[in-house]
């Protein structure tokens, strides 16, 4: 509680106002950073997944195994990320994460048989998973230290971070090879690290959320959720996934279809993500402006058929440039449904309900890519991406029958 106080001092203009101001500006500014990495190399590495496929000789079924090693990998760490960072703190772990990520971007390039390149992905799916948890913990107490709701603009970061790097592989992967490509990553993440890691390590997270009176957590014998509250939570944890499952499956398929299926030339084919995390930046950008205009039943209801649709034109289009445009709907439509879900599951059950949502939301986009590749290999990739049409057409469904739970001020 004494730094919650410091906090409210310095942000009214008090004694040392200045100086935590400055202290502050510089971890979201950090922060934002590491945000926008972590989109970059792994954006970077999706839009080369087609000539690492290739050099590796994968069928669709093979590659779908290999893309599970990032799903197991994730899923291990981060059931012991939470650990390490109450441990060691999330500032710490962030910076240890990132090193590990822009080291193992390169490894699937080294790669030359699908199990070879399932196991590198072990790794590179445990520095993205830990990453991932380890990033969040630390903005969630920037956040309760900032008394602003800046999260979007955190995870706005990430898509325009995913927007440049695949931007960047569109404009290598015509004339440079994935090795060459990957170790550039490589090199440009740690340098990253270098320069905004010091600042995560010099300043320890700021007020940790239970200090905050708004959350029911934090008032001691503050009673539990109730079991209705919980299955609401379920609800909106599904719907998290449902639309994480989209963006996973679009990240690591979506260039494979444009070239493949559609033949587009490798550069346009890369654009493919570029497109879909262009407009999911603009979507969360514009996410508060939505939410007071419309509220967050609507704004859910509406992105979810807007991504169906999206997808559908995205998967069965004859034409790359209409496919291209069904990617960009689809970011529109998906743009806002995660926060959403999350922020009405916080709303029901405090930090547990954002954290099982959380949990459930990114196992959906880990879920998302391996399971494209299994339908792909038993039917075809276009008919495998129109599940992510039928996940958000859900999503959708599912939020609007939740409209009346846990209706709160915030909404």
């Amino acid at each position: 509680m004494p730094l919650l106080n410091k906090v409210r001092t310095a942000a009214s203009g008090g004694f040392g106002g200045d100086t935590a101001a400055r202290s502050l500006s510089r971890l979201r500014l950090a922060l934002t950073l590491f945000f926008a990495l972590d989109g970059f190399l792994f954006a970077g590495w999706v839009v080369r997944i087609p000539a690492v496929k290739q050099q590796t000789g994968a069928t669709a079924g093979d590659l779908g195994l290999a893309l599970l090693g990032v799903s197991a990998g994730a899923v291990v760490t981060m059931t012991l990320t939470g650990r390490l960072c109450r441990r060691h703190g999330s500032h710490a772990v962030t910076v240890a994460t990132a090193v590990l990520l822009s080291l193992s971007v390169a490894l699937p390039a080294l790669t030359r048989s699908p199990l070879a390149l399932g196991l590198v992905l072990l790794v590179f799916g445990a520095a993205y998973g830990g990453i991932n948890v380890a990033m969040n913990s630390a903005a969630v107490d920037l956040v309760a230290a900032l008394r602003r709701p800046v999260m979007p603009s955190f995870h706005a970061a990430f898509s325009l971070g995913g927007m440049v790097g695949a931007g960047i592989g569109g404009l290598l992967a015509g004339g440079l090879s994935p090795t060459a490509h990957l170790l550039g990553l490589t090199v440009a993440g740690l340098a990253l690290t270098a320069a905004a890691g010091p600042v995560l390590l010099r300043h320890p997270s700021p007020a940790p959320p239970q200090a905050l009176p708004s959350q029911p957590d934090a008032r001691p014998g503050a009673p539990s959720p109730s079991p209705a509250a919980r299955r609401t939570v379920l609800v909106f944890g599904v719907i998290a996934l449902c639309t994480a499952y989209g963006e996973g499956a679009l990240a690591d398929w979506g260039a494979l279809h444009l070239a493949q299926d559609l033949h587009a030339h490798p550069g346009v084919a890369a654009a493919g993500y570029s497109v879909f995390a262009l407009t999911m930046t603009a979507g969360r950008l514009s996410g508060t402006l939505l939410l007071e205009r419309f509220g967050q039943t609507r704004t859910l209801v509406a992105g979810g058929i807007t991504a169906s649709a999206g997808m559908l034109l995205g998967a069965l289009a004859p034409t790359v440039w209409a496919a291209l445009l069904g990617f960009a709907v689809t970011g529109l439509g998906l743009a806002n449904i995660f926060p959403v879900a999350v922020a009405r599951a916080g709303a029901l059950a405090g930090p547990g309900g954002v954290a099982t949502a959380s949990t459930l939301g990114y196992g959906g986009m880990l879920l998302g890519p391996p399971s494209i590749g299994f339908l792909a290999e038993w039917f075809s990739l276009p008919v495998a991406l129109t599940t992510v049409a039928a996940l958000a057409a859900g999503a959708a469904v599912m939020g609007y029958g939740a409209r009346n739970a846990g209706a709160s001020p915030a909404a």
